[in-house]
């Protein structure tokens, strides 16, 4: 198969498009997409914890923790504990990023539509949708050799 039609390669491709030009744009704001993402998280519903946020971002507990220490640095929030269960932690808002929220989604809503104005309406709810799609579809895995070659699972026999 031509690396241009495989559908991994093309949508690395757009989405290292779309992220340099929304971390160019959030920059102004010491921020990065990722950070954008918890933020957008906390915005809808202040006090999740790191596990929730994760979830809804597709990210690793290892990863959010990362983000989260950088993010406690900026003072953009704070981890305070759980009231009701001392062994875990909510995710709070600051002063900070709660004035940060109408400038950046600002920018979000400009870039979002920079980014789709090749498409028309129907076509931006299109990829929207095809999107979701392919996010929501789980492939079953190959039959047999879980993914490996029949060289590899030869070796491993």
């Amino acid at each position: 198969m031509e690396l241009n039609q495989c559908i991994n390669f093309l949508l690395t491709k757009a989405q290292q498009a779309v992220l340099q030009y929304f971390r160019a744009r959030l920059a102004a704001f010491d921020i990065t997409p990722v950070q954008y993402g918890i933020l957008s998280c906390l915005w809808a519903e202040d006090g999740q914890t790191p596990t929730q946020i994760a979830q809804k971002l597709c990210l690793d507990g290892s990863t959010i923790t990362g983000i989260l220490d950088r993010m406690e640095s900026k003072g953009l929030l704070t981890r305070t504990p759980d009231p009701e269960d001392r062994r875990a932690v909510r995710v709070v808002l600051t002063e900070r990023s709660l004035r940060l929220m109408e400038p950046i989604n600002e920018v979000i809503s400009a870039s979002n539509r920079d980014v789709l104005k090749i498409f028309s309406d129907e076509e931006q709810a299109q990829l929207k949708n095809f999107l979701e799609r392919i996010s929501q579809h789980k492939p079953a895995p190959p039959a047999g050799n879980h993914g490996h070659s029949a060289r590899n699972s030869s070796r491993h026999a």
